[in-house]
């Protein structure tokens, strides 16, 4: 039988991007198969010995490694707490880097916080970073952020006039949706943003966003195109739903939809200054 030819580095390239690896971790890749066979052939080591007499009195659980993620109830009992400490977005954003109840943290880049004018009259806010937020750590730089811009500018703005920030902070690796325990660990540290923003409206980009935001569990089909109220903690602000720039690119056909939500928004916007 006629062996099969070596892959060429570009289809090894092509199969990876395929399988939904686009970025390294290491500097050099590993090789877990030889470490396996490597830990199975070492001798297993004895156990540390105790005085005579003295009981074990140190919980397995308090054995573990001390680099895991808590537990998410404890993870989001956490957020709540460091995050109703922040008096600013620059002791919220320390608070996010130095937190450690998201494992998301460990396998991003680095923390995607914000983008934009803090005293913005329009935020936005999407579900989590991609690849290029990841690498350049702003929210919205690739395809879609240049849609995103596009979109602002239809309605004569752009990013120095809106604060555009994501529900969750840290990229989900090979850019998988956020777990619910993710979304509630971070969903403080979001919420207080809003809060210390403060904006006269709120945009929730796509259907995840949108429900973790706005406490609804319908879908962005039918919340899309109608203000809802979002109470920022000191008060009341309108909040409009729509289409998550990612989605429009690959269903184009509803681009006409986030232009009427846009066009709303830009006439709410001018009707709190007359």
């Amino acid at each position: 039988m006629t062996p099969e030819p070596m892959p060429s580095a570009a289809e090894l390239l092509a199969f990876y991007l395929e399988a939904g690896v686009d970025c390294a971790l290491a500097e050099a890749p590993i090789d877990r198969l030889a470490e396996e066979a490597a830990a199975d052939l070492a001798p297993a080591a004895a156990p540390p010995r105790r005085p005579l007499g003295v009981a074990e009195s140190v919980p397995a659980a308090a054995m573990a490694r001390t680099d895991a993620a808590p537990a998410p109830d404890v993870a989001i009992l956490s957020a709540r707490e460091a995050a109703a400490t922040a008096a600013s977005l620059e002791d919220l954003r320390a608070l996010l880097e130095a937190f450690e109840g998201c494992a998301l943290k460990n396998t991003a880049t680095r923390l995607v916080f914000a983008d934009g004018n803090p005293q913005a009259r329009i935020m936005l806010v999407g579900e989590a970073p991609g690849r290029d937020e990841d690498i350049e750590g702003r929210p919205f730089v690739g395809r879609s952020g240049k849609l995103l811009d596009l979109m602002l500018k239809a309605i004569g703005l752009d990013r120095n006039s809106v604060y555009i920030a994501n529900v969750i902070p840290w990229r989900p690796p090979g850019n998988r949706t956020p777990t619910p325990q993710e979304t509630q660990i971070c969903l403080p540290f979001i919420r207080r943003q809003i809060e210390l923003v403060d904006p006269d409206i709120l945009v929730t980009l796509g259907n995840p966003s949108t429900q973790a935001l706005l406490q609804t569990r319908e879908g962005i089909m039918k919340t899309r195109g109608r203000f809802m109220e979002y109470d920022t903690g000191s008060r009341r602000i309108k909040a409009m739903p729509t289409f998550h720039p990612a989605y429009l690119l690959r269903s184009p056909a509803f681009k006409r939809h986030a232009w009427l939500d846009l066009r709303a928004v830009r006439r709410a916007l001018t009707a709190t200054t007359a």
